[in-house]
């Protein structure tokens, strides 16, 4: 059965609602049914600045859902406040915390198979008294789960976090051996559920060339190795700790199939000099497939018409796969 996906449309006030009707109408989406959560008024602003619009069906479940051609089914958040494009506001922020949490309820209840989520902005939900760090954080929280990492994909690349929305400073006392064997078996684990059987797992190392044996730091010896080689005790291909500046070119020619990064920007930039319009961002270790786009509210250009769907259209793509998957699984067991 193809996989039936809550796509939330994240804050009105960016190109959610925008790239959210550009993608409906694209037939790479064909592998999903869509369901669109949130604001219904913020989407039918944007069929004014998007050619060739579908039609707007709002329902009141997913069961009521009828998937026709030229037509995308509504979930609709309810608001009575009047958002402005392009500017934060704690309106805007409630709109996109409220689609956040019923997509999450209706997957963690099983009547949608995943969820797919377009931008919000965190100072947006932060007004709105939600002080999360993204949307990452706010996924854990509502599904109860500890242990969980982001995974970029761009292309051939693949890239787990063993730290993401913290400080440098703080990121140093967050790179522990417990976490970074952690990021290593969720990494394993979310590869094997995507049907990879024996994944190589890659890890970078903190420091410039991966300590230069100590010359540079002994982050990669007192922390990152053991890690290493507790996963191999554990049966996982895990090798490293590599130099970061090598690492991703590796992961990207083949040599694996997925990357460890320490910290944020280590390994954002490799996605997003690969793949800046069609990367995807999917949470792993939740009891739920959630996938997202890897960019942000863009207000600067909110109702312009000219955002970019790609990103969002390959969260689609592999968000299905992902719940293809976890629905295979259930019917073998």
């Amino acid at each position: 059965m193809t996989p039936l996906l809550g796509l939330t449309v994240g804050d009105p006030a960016g190109i959610g609602p925008e790239i959210t009707l550009k993608v409906a109408r694209d037939p790479r989406v064909a592998v999903a049914r869509i369901l669109a959560i949130g604001s219904l008024e913020a989407l039918r602003a944007a069929t004014e600045i998007v050619p060739d619009a579908p039609e707007l069906r709002e329902v009141a479940s997913p069961a009521e859902a009828r998937f026709e051609p030229g037509t995308l089914d509504v979930l609709t958040v309810p608001s009575d406040v009047a958002v402005a494009l392009g500017r934060v506001s704690a309106e805007a922020g409630k709109i996109a915390f409220d689609g956040v949490e019923r997509a999450v309820a209706l997957a963690v209840a099983g009547e949608i198979d995943g969820i797919v989520t377009a931008p919000l902005n965190k100072e947006a939900i932060a007004l709105a008294g939600h002080p999360y760090p993204g949307h990452t954080e706010i996924l854990a929280e509502l599904t109860g789960t500890k242990d969980f990492a982001m995974m970029l994909t761009a292309l051939k690349l693949r890239v787990v976090h063993v730290t993401t929305h913290v400080g440098i400073r703080k990121m140093l006392e967050k790179v522990t051996t417990e976490r970074v064997l952690t990021t290593i078996r969720l990494a394993d684990r979310a590869l094997r559920d995507m049907g990879i059987e024996a994944p190589s797992v890659g890890v970078a190392g903190l420091n410039p060339h991966a300590g230069e044996g100590g010359l540079f730091g002994d982050e990669e010896a007192k922390v990152i190795s053991p890690a290493i080689e507790q996963a191999k005790a554990d049966g996982i291909d895990a090798t490293g700790p590599w130099p970061a500046d090598t690492l991703f070119g590796r992961a990207v020619a083949g040599d694996f199939d997925v990357a460890i990064a320490m910290f944020h920007d280590q390994g954002h930039i490799a996605v997003k000099v690969l793949g800046f319009e069609t990367g995807v961002n999917a949470t792993i270790g939740l009891p739920i497939v959630r996938t997202s786009v890897d960019h942000g509210t863009a207000f600067d250009i909110a109702g312009t018409g000219t955002a970019g769907a790609d990103s969002l259209v390959e969260a689609i793509t592999v968000g299905a796969a992902m719940a293809q998957a976890r629905i295979a699984a259930r019917e073998a067991s």
